[in-house]
């Protein structure tokens, strides 16, 4: 019986019958009519028991999950019902979604014929990393009669960890194989100058760089013949990631550290692409989740799995102590892409010496964001009164900060990508490739 639930339509007759009752205090002739109807009433419901009793397993049904969630992203969870019932079934779906979704009010209605089978789906989107536990599948029957409904529960305490964004990686394929970036429109990042990895010979075009004419080749076949080079693999990517208070601003409903995360994932897919070792870290007091730069067909799913878990604390991070564990980790010269956040000039003169110091070693390119509500306030240009022209001064005040930012970067030969969240996956994908074909590293 503890799998036995009533409908509203048992309480709705039932209500009817009370009313009968109650009338039939005032007027008599009503009192045989009442307990007609309760005979049938409970006969009905005798009925509806047994047409969902008579069947030990009168439904089957599976919810289809993905081995992991990718956080960000729409996560698609199937469901398939089959009805072993020989007559025509209503069904109420309420799925124990994890804890973090705050589904309360989570259910989905269906009727299925006789004999049949129906596939439905609804779409989660994690803004967490982390493990999300599934509950029980609730499932309750109702015949046609649908006085009464029986539960049957499947599949409980289903466990799905969310990864780093990965579901969108291979759109991004493409753009490591033809070095050109959305952004705004199609832009072809033009290569400049040429490495040492020799490839062929080949004949003189118009365009070709003079400086790569091969005259012993020219010599023999009487035409111009230039060496070819390609581009040099194998090369050390890290994506370093602050995981400081700093990075714990929201935006979209997720953390600056979420977007950090999400982007390392997707750069590390197209550096593994381009044949060279993709590795990460994460830092604040002190440097961890350390996945050394490798080329391995597994280093996907180490990285994701060093990452998926990785949350933001309430510490200043200590660039002291990342610079002095970098010099003990990485000991040839690298690309370090660093992801943190930086306010003001003040925020990057406490740790400049640092960031100038990794920089005589390695290619260091630091990101970080631009605030999408300043961004909103210096594009809004109808100042109506007082208060808008000081919001306006204030928000073009932080944006002059940030251009100081990057101005002292560059001074000192650290690159920079300043962009919004939602933009910084194609901006970092967009600075490798150009780094990768101007050669610097």
């Amino acid at each position: 019986m503890k799998k036995l639930y009533l409908n509203n339509t048992f309480f709705i007759l039932l209500g009817v019958l009370i009313i009968l009752y109650v009338f039939s205090f005032f007027y008599p002739a009503l009192l045989n009519i009442s307990n007609g109807f309760l005979v049938l009433f409970l006969g009905i419901i005798g009925v509806d028991i047994f047409l969902l009793y008579r069947r030990t397993l009168g439904l089957k049904a599976r919810r289809i999950v993905p081995e992991k969630l990718s956080n960000g992203d729409d996560n698609q969870i199937k469901f398939h019902l089959k009805n072993r019932y020989p007559f025509r079934i209503s069904v109420k779906v309420i799925d124990e979604v994890p804890k973090q979704f705050q589904l309360r009010h989570f259910e989905i209605h269906k009727h299925i014929a006789p004999m049949d089978e129906v596939h439905f789906q609804f779409a989660l989107t994690p803004k967490e990393r982390g493990e999300y536990i599934f509950g029980a599948l609730n499932v309750f029957v109702s015949s046609p009669l649908n006085l009464i409904a029986k539960r049957y529960k499947f599949q409980e305490d289903v466990m799905l960890p969310s990864y780093p964004s990965f579901i969108h990686l291979q759109k991004y394929e493409l753009l490591a194989l033809q070095n050109e970036v959305l952004f705004g429109g199609i832009k072809k990042i033009r290569k400049i100058g040429h490495t040492m990895e020799f490839e062929q010979i080949k004949e003189y075009v118009r365009g070709d760089d003079i400086r790569t004419i091969n005259w012993k080749a020219t010599g023999k076949s009487n035409q111009l013949m230039v060496n070819q080079y390609q581009e040099e693999r194998a090369q050390r990517i890290y994506m370093i990631i602050d995981k400081g208070r700093v990075m714990k601003m929201p935006f979209n409903g997720l953390s600056l550290l979420d977007y950090a995360i999400n982007a390392s994932m997707a750069l590390s897919y197209i550096v593994l692409k381009k044949q060279d070792r993709a590795g990460v870290m994460t830092f604040s007091k002190k440097v961890e989740n350390i996945v050394a730069a490798e080329a391995k067909s597994s280093q996907m799913k180490r990285i994701a799995d060093a990452l998926y878990n990785v949350q933001t604390n309430f510490f200043e991070s200590d660039f002291n102590r990342l610079y002095v564990d970098l010099r003990n980790h990485i000991k040839q010269r690298s690309l370090l892409l660093l992801f943190t956040n930086f306010e003001t000039q003040d925020a990057l003169k406490r740790q400049l010496k640092y960031l100038r110091g990794l920089a005589k070693q390695h290619l260091v390119v630091v990101i970080f964001f631009e605030n999408a509500e300043i961004k909103k306030l210096l594009d809004y240009k109808n100042a109506s009164n007082i208060e808008d022209i000081y919001d306006e001064i204030i928000a073009e005040k932080f944006e002059y900060e940030k251009k100081l930012i990057r101005q002292e970067l560059s001074k000192y030969g650290i690159h920079s990508i300043y962009t919004l969240p939602e933009n910084l996956n194609i901006s970092v994908i967009n600075k490798y490739l150009e780094i990768k074909a101007r050669g610097l590293i």
